[in-house]
């Protein structure tokens, strides 16, 4: 599990459109990092008490702390405003186009700290910037293997090299189904609860199928055929049928794979000439789905078999 590293510098290269940011002091600071994936109004910071301080967090100042700021002396001011830049504040963003006050635009450059405007009102900034360092900052990963959207269900094939991990997927993609990456997969943990697959920026929509090279699949089979990210909810590992001792046969006990410190669900495919695999991995996607909809056919089977077996053991 990768643990990311966010600098003001990066934020505000990632969401400087959607924000709406302009930086208006502190370009050399940009590379501070913002430890905490989240906003703080810094209201009781500037009223005087300094006893606890948010400070690894981004601070908004809005109408409420711009006005206040206006209605004390520019002495004072100033001391709340070194209790503002004197920790490791990561930035201050003005919103609803605020113009930040002269002395603070002053001391925010003599101590690195950057100053931006948004013409955003204070809680809609809030709640989009929350949002996009969420993203930032959540768990991420690599799988190496091949993904693909099977009726809503994503899957990751993987397997050794050379066992047919690309045909497979071409086959899927061949029946309607979308491909999300191919040989790697970059994961992530979205919420701290569901896992989210992607393909890396660099192989986005290419795929290399054995004996033939790469293919662009969004423009061999069109833009149906190409799913942007997708949440991991099922690994299919393929293995040679001889490396496959024991064959589970109902499917009664559900196996697992962790990914990003949380449990997939696991299967193994056991491959050998004249096997369709795709139409396995077809049918096992679908299976997940079953389950997801709390339905588990061995288990059905399983209650049905007992159900028999005790009627013929009960006394006429």
């Amino acid at each position: 599990m990768k643990k990311q590293v966010i600098t003001v510098g990066k934020f505000y290269h990632d969401h400087a459109t959607e924000l709406g940011l302009k930086l208006v002091a502190g370009e050399d600071g940009l590379d501070r990092p913002i430890l905490e994936p989240t906003v703080n109004r810094p209201g009781l910071v500037l009223a005087g008490f300094t006893k606890y301080y948010a400070f690894r967090r981004i601070q908004v100042i809005g109408n409420a702390e711009s006005c206040f700021l206006k209605s004390i002396d520019p002495e004072e001011r100033v001391k709340r405003y070194h209790h503002l830049l004197k920790v490791r504040t990561p930035c201050i963003i003005f919103s609803r186009n605020l113009t930040p006050d002269k002395l603070l635009l002053q001391k925010a450059e003599r101590n690195d700290v950057p100053i931006f405007r948004t013409p955003l009102i204070t809680m809609k900034f809030i709640n989009m910037a929350t949002m996009a360092m969420e993203a930032m900052f959540a768990p991420t990963g690599s799988e190496y293997g091949s993904m693909v959207d099977i009726l809503g269900v994503g899957v990751i094939v993987r397997g050794e090299s050379g066992i047919g991990k690309s045909e497979c997927v071409l086959a899927l993609i061949e029946r309607g189904y979308s491909l999300v990456s191919d040989d790697i997969t970059r994961v992530t943990l979205v919420d701290g609860r569901d896992v989210e697959g992607t393909s890396p920026e660099i192989t986005k929509h290419f795929m290399e199928v054995r004996g033939i090279g790469l293919i662009n699949v969004a423009e061999m089979f069109g833009a149906r055929a190409i799913r942007h990210h997708k949440r991991v909810d099922l690994v299919v590992s393929l293995k040679l049928w001889d490396q496959v001792p024991d064959v589970d046969r109902v499917g009664m006990e559900d196996q697992f794979v962790k990914i990003l410190d949380t449990d997939v669900p696991h299967i193994v495919i056991p491959v050998r000439p004249g096997r369709d695999i795709a139409r396995l991995v077809e049918v096992a996607a679908l299976q997940t789905k079953l389950k997801q909809s709390g339905r588990n056919p061995a288990r059905e089977f399983n209650e049905r078999l007992i159900a028999k077996m005790t009627s013929n053991l009960s006394p006429d």
